[in-house]
């Protein structure tokens, strides 16, 4: 037994126990998700085509991840001008596993258990690398241990009463320094010199 049922503006053929992956839908992993826009309904030769859904048709699916499709690059470019342009965009997109279809008299259910392993992570089991990257989870989780507290600094000793109300005009006045004396044992060398004679003044030329 399959189904036509129409979401996010296009058209999907499913049947029980599918993987659909459909537009962005709301709803957390594991989200109940039904289908009312059956547009078509069919089992083996027997068809029933809605006009232009199929009255009291729905398909029942499990959420299973809203993920990030695959990278699609934009490249423009204008000839002989030097404009080149590259981007690239990754669409939204909703993971479902598709476990009831029923209308026009008829149903059919998926018995299967639905499983809500993100692809991120079977990637990562393909790779023999999960095991690391859930070491790396239970480590971040793991409480930290708290840094031993800092010794409290011990009080700063209080001024005496006293001194803070004494003003300011009331100190001491500094010392103004003393002239110093002159050195006595300089000036006695300076005695003990000989007087330096005057310079002879030079004899006149004879005329």
């Amino acid at each position: 037994m399959y189904a036509v049922i129409k979401t996010g503006g296009k058209q999907y053929r499913v049947q029980a126990g599918d993987l659909l992956v459909v537009e962005k839908l709301d709803g957390e992993p594991g989200a109940k998700v039904a289908f009312d826009q059956v547009l078509m309904i069919g089992e083996g030769d027997a068809v029933t085509v809605g006009a232009p859904v199929v009255e009291g048709a729905s398909v029942s699916a499990t959420l299973v991840e809203t993920r990030k499709g695959e990278k699609v690059k934009i490249f423009k470019k204008i000839r002989r001008q030097g404009y080149r342009r590259t981007r690239g965009h990754r669409q939204t997109e909703t993971v479902l596993r598709v476990t009831a279809l029923a209308g026009a008299g008829k149903s059919e259910t998926w018995d299967g258990e639905v499983d809500l392993t993100p692809k991120a992570e079977l990637d990562l089991r393909a790779r023999n690398l999960a095991r690391f990257v859930k070491a790396s989870a239970e480590t971040v989780a793991a409480p930290v241990a708290k840094a031993a507290p800092k010794k409290a600094a011990a009080p700063k000793a209080q001024a005496a009463p006293a001194a803070e109300e004494a003003p300011k005009a009331a100190s001491p006045a500094k010392k103004t320094a003393a002239a110093k004396p002159a050195p006595v044992k300089a000036a006695a060398a300076d005695a003990d010199k000989p007087a330096k004679k005057a310079p002879a003044k030079k004899k006149a030329d004879e005329a």
